[in-house]
């Protein structure tokens, strides 16, 4: 007998280590064993998104994992509708964004931290500004300082995954920091909350 939730934490475990090849293989495993659960589906589209665009996908894993904490059944919904739109289909992409009552930033590369600050002002909270630009837009930060604040943020808002992405692409520069290893350690801590309340 398969121990569902230990094999999904193993799978959700690897998919964050970007060791995408593998956790698909749990996933798929859990999906033929229990073919009536889409959650297991939504995991299997996501890693295929992965091998073509990483950061697209840890975007869309974090958001599916604060949603479903909300409604398992309409976070899945959501992920499959965007999933399609995500398949090519730009016109839908847009119209499930505004469905949900959220104001897109369209056509950016990348948004100050300056810039992404006033956004969160606007908006009212720091999940919902992010959630605006997650899929469309990177944050651009030069300061120390703001680098901190902006990981601590998407790790007290759940987005566990793009928070280790950022930590890894600056990783290089503030290798022997002790505020980025304090930052991955809240990271880790929070992982494994996460795990425990699964």
């Amino acid at each position: 007998m398969i121990n569902k939730k230990k094999r999904l934490e193993e799978a959700n475990s690897l998919f964050f280590q970007k060791r995408f090849s593998e956790a698909l293989f749990i996933y798929s495993q859990l999906y033929s064993s229990f073919p009536d659960n889409k959650e297991y589906k939504i995991y299997i589209l996501l890693c295929d998104i992965a091998f073509e665009d990483i950061q697209k996908a840890m975007a869309l894993y974090d958001y599916f994992s604060i949603l479903k904490d909300e409604n398992l059944q309409d976070a899945i919904k959501y992920m499959e509708d965007t999933i399609e739109a995500y398949d090519g289909n730009i016109e839908k992409m847009m119209s499930i964004l505004k469905d949900i009552n959220r104001q897109t930033v369209e056509d950016l590369n990348a948004i100050k931290y300056e810039e992404f600050k006033a956004l969160i002002e606007k908006r009212g909270s720091f999940k919902v500004a992010f959630e605006d630009i997650m899929f469309s837009t990177k944050v651009a930060i030069e300061k120390k300082e703001d680098f901190y604040d902006f990981i601590n943020r998407l790790i007290e808002n759940g987005f566990n995954s793009t928070a280790y992405n950022y930590l890894e692409g600056f990783n290089e520069y503030f290798i022997y920091d002790k505020e980025i290893v304090k930052l991955y350690e809240k990271l880790q801590e929070r992982q494994n909350d996460t795990r425990n309340r699964e």
